[in-house]
């Protein structure tokens, strides 16, 4: 005989699951706004800019700012990627003593 579902715990467990993820995107949504150096705005400003960028319907509008979304991003993994590579280099000796 199967064990009837727990309904209950089920609810609970996505309602946590979607808590968490709304945390999870406030915070990823402060890091994007300090690592793009928006912070420096006033919370006016940033509002003001955000309310513009929703309420565009210029198609290229929209496409060039995303192209420059992903270029930040792009750029960020790059410098990522190479610190990284560094540090993994960095303790081997070179040739030469260089």
């Amino acid at each position: 005989m199967r064990k009837p579902r727990d309904f209950d715990a089920e609810l609970k467990s996505l309602e946590d699951k979607a808590r968490d993820l709304k945390a999870r995107k406030v915070q990823q949504l402060g890091e994007l706004v300090i690592s793009t150096g928006a912070d420096a705005l006033t919370a006016d400003e940033l509002a003001g800019a955000l309310i513009v960028l929703a309420e565009t319907k210029d198609a290229g509008k929209r496409e060039a700012w995303a192209k420059r979304g992903a270029v930040f991003f792009q750029g960020r993994s790059r410098r990522s990627a190479s610190a990284s590579d560094r540090d993994a280099g960095g303790g081997q000796s070179q040739p030469g003593g260089a």
